[in-house]
């Protein structure tokens, strides 16, 4: 099943975290990385000087269920250093499901689509950088039609960063 991950930091060696992310995810059964998009810079939504984030998104294949995969994204966040905080603190890391292929699900500890992705550029700038044609199972519309719609879209943020992860497999 193709899936999509959003990655985020914003506290100490953002690249770091990033790299051992991928790293990581790259190292668990039945997952396989396809890409990554490029990283970008951003200011953080709903959190006041908390320091900029870089967020990207990877593309992988997986035979792992839904649950699974969000399971091996939570204890690679513990691996990688992520520290549980209040709600809207700042992380080292967070993996967040955005995609699992076309399906939509609707439980209390798991919503695929991830249920605000279509809300930030932060996420669907660097997946239209993966794939602007996919299109959101449940809105029906593309990613790039959702890029477009966005009332926060400036084509000059979010920057990208000159991160040194390869966006083609790790």
């Amino acid at each position: 099943m193709k899936v999509y991950i959003g990655l985020g930091t914003n506290v100490g060696d953002r690249e770091h975290f990033l790299r051992e992310a991928i790293r990581h995810l790259g190292e668990v059964e039945n997952f396989t990385i396809k890409r990554t998009s490029r990283f970008f810079e951003t200011e953080p939504v709903g959190m006041t000087d908390k320091g900029l984030f870089l967020n990207g998104v990877l593309e992988g294949e997986t035979t792992l269920s839904p649950h699974d995969l969000l399971l091996e994204l939570k204890i690679l966040e513990k691996k990688v250093g992520r520290t549980r905080r209040e709600k809207s603190a700042p992380r080292e890391i967070d993996l967040d499901l955005l995609f699992y292929g076309d399906l939509v699900l609707e439980e209390p500890a798991l919503t695929i689509p991830h249920p605000r992705l279509h809300e930030r550029d932060f996420v669907l700038v660097p997946l239209s950088e993966l794939d602007e044609n996919f299109r959101h199972p449940k809105l029906k519309k593309s990613i790039k039609a959702l890029l477009a719609e966005s009332s926060t879209f400036d084509a000059s943020h979010p920057k990208p960063y000159p991160v040194t992860i390869s966006r083609e497999a790790v």
